[in-house]
């Protein structure tokens, strides 16, 4: 049997349901590379009781490892937040239900539920996108292009941010790519780890963002048309 458990968004935030499965496996992996996690993976190991090994991109794109694995006995593939939000492990669900693999979904919370405390409404939001880490010669605005659209419904952005994305740098592409895409940006909203104890939510325009020390993992949002209440509360935030 293969297990997919989301972590939720703390260290406590595995559910007992989770813990229950983690006793029946093996082994037990944990994906490391789409999320800068606010938290050591040894505090993780402490609360569950068990060894666990970091797994890297290539190892869970790849699934033979954990899929042979899964035949002979449980094994268990640990998600920051709730597992099914990568494309690649909806492939792996998928590729166990060809081989006759038993695969189990164990759900957390995630960033789609935790900005909810922004005061944005969630039914509000239109399409997600990603904002890639900028290299010498890879530079895509295109995560732009999908604010673009939602401002057209007037429904609000939420992107998010590649694992080792320094925010200055974040808020950077940002800018660059706003003018690129010739997008209307005013105030942005930044979540700090949100779901753990120093939690942060900032609201404001670009220039003040980049006075605040903001700690990984932080995702951006780019409000559409706000609600009476929405702007009440992202004021009272900012």
């Amino acid at each position: 049997m293969l297990y997919l458990i989301g972590l939720g968004l703390n260290e406590k935030g595995i559910s007992l349901e989770g813990i229950e499965a983690l006793k029946k496996c093996k082994k037990i992996y944990l994906e490391n590379y789409t999320v800068d996690f606010p938290y050591s993976f040894d505090k993780l190991e402490k609360i569950i009781g068990k060894k666990i090994i970091s797994a890297d991109r290539n190892f869970v794109e790849d699934m033979k490892v954990l899929l042979e694995e899964s035949k002979k006995g449980n094994v268990a593939l640990l998600i920051y937040g709730s597992p099914l939000t990568a494309t690649t492990h909806i492939s792996l669900t998928e590729e166990a239900r060809k081989k006759n693999i038993g695969c189990e979904i164990i759900y957390g919370a995630s960033i789609f539920d935790a900005i909810a405390e922004t005061g944005l409404q969630i039914y509000k939001f239109g399409k997600v996108t990603s904002m890639p880490k900028w290299q010498e010669s890879f530079s895509p605005t295109s995560f732009m292009k999908i604010v673009k659209e939602n401002q057209k419904i007037n429904s609000h952005s939420l992107i998010l941010i590649d694992i080792g994305l320094e925010i200055e740098d974040a808020i950077s592409e940002l800018e660059e790519s706003a003018k690129k895409e010739k997008v209307k940006m005013e105030n942005i909203v930044v979540c700090s780890r949100l779901g753990t104890k120093d939690k942060k939510i900032f609201y404001g325009g670009v220039n003040r963002l980049k006075k605040i020390e903001i700690k990984k993992p932080y995702c951006m949002i780019i409000p559409g048309k706000l609600h009476f209440i929405e702007e009440e509360v992202l004021k009272n935030l900012g």
